[in-house]
């Protein structure tokens, strides 16, 4: 099967670096637009009979990017692709991820769905928030970790076990702060937010489990959304101590004021990565530090095309 690669347009640079490193061309698109009342349209501008098709396409809000995808997955389907990938730096709806209170669907699994009858057979996922909430889906799918390309931007900034320390966000994400402390450096002590959320801007505080008094923090989470969060965890940790504080996540999806509130903290600078369209303002580029995904998808890419482990990429 050829390998064919198309994008949708919610970020189509990342689509033509992950094309640039595997030293193809994007795939031909007819049409990407939409209708006089709204809707998507979408064609294709070459055949893919008997190929091996990838759309590239983050989900984030507006919808519009949810619904672009699935048309070009129904399009691939419909011109007799051999397989297809859906390949989503940024899982939209990913943190509605169970049902923590009655009459609230879990959106994340009904993502899934709609993504597999459109005709996806695979997902390939970055950094997904609840890597549990696609357990039952009939979907294959493979995760990948942002660390390989966070880790340079960490040692960079001088991270190391003397002073300073990894911490993780909330309780769940625990694992993944380990992982990537234990990749830093062996011995990077770790803490941990406890934290209580009512909702997505109702954060409170309860306990930060660790010693940060007087040390260098790595405030570290898979996604920065409002800053909130980020906001209320930085306070936390100044008040027990912090020397300072930098964050490290993998999507910046940065809605609302985010930008302006993560501008006006006394967190230094924020390591993100590509994954979404996302550019600092001019005038504060130093607060922002972007680290490319794209190679690491290249790679997953080519491993699934070539029927090879994508697991194979962490060891």
């Amino acid at each position: 099967m050829a390998l064919k690669i198309f994008s949708g347009t919610s970020n189509l640079p990342l689509a033509q670096e992950i094309c640039g490193h595997l030293q193809i061309n994007l795939g031909k698109v007819e049409h990407v637009g939409r209708f006089t009342d709204g809707e998507v349209r979408v064609e294709l501008g070459e055949g893919v009979r008997g190929d091996d098709a990838f759309v590239i396409q983050p989900t984030q809000a507006p919808s519009d990017n949810l619904v672009e995808v699935l048309l070009f997955i129904d399009a691939l389907r419909r011109s007799s692709a051999g397989r297809i990938t859906a390949v989503i730096p940024y899982y939209g709806y990913a943190c509605q991820d169970k049902r923590d209170r009655p009459h609230v669907p879990i959106s994340a699994a009904l993502m899934a769905n709609l993504l597999h009858r459109a005709g996806a057979q695979r997902l390939l996922l970055l950094d997904l928030h609840n890597e549990a909430s696609l357990n039952h889906s009939e979907l294959l799918i493979d995760q990948l970790y942002a660390a390989p390309v966070l880790i340079p931007a960490c040692q960079a900034i001088g991270v190391n076990e003397a002073d300073w320390t990894i911490v993780s966000s909330d309780t769940g994400r625990v694992k993944a702060t380990r992982g990537l402390a234990k990749r830093l450096a062996p011995n990077l002590p770790v803490a941990i937010i406890d934290k209580r959320r009512q909702e997505d801007r109702d954060i409170k505080v309860m306990n930060v489990i660790g010693n940060v008094e007087g040390r260098n923090l790595l405030l570290f989470d898979d996604m920065i959304r409002t800053a909130t969060t980020l906001i209320e965890d930085s306070i936390a940790l100044f008040e027990h101590g912090a020397k300072r504080i930098v964050s490290c996540a993998t999507h910046l999806v940065c809605a609302g004021n985010a930008v302006k509130n993560i501008i006006e903290s006394k967190v230094e600078f924020v390591i993100g990565t590509n994954s979404l369209p996302f550019k600092p303002p001019a005038d504060h580029q130093d607060r922002f530090r972007i680290v490319s995904v794209a190679n690491l998808l290249a790679r997953a890419i080519q491993n699934i095309h070539n029927n090879e482990s994508v697991s194979a990429l962490f060891v």
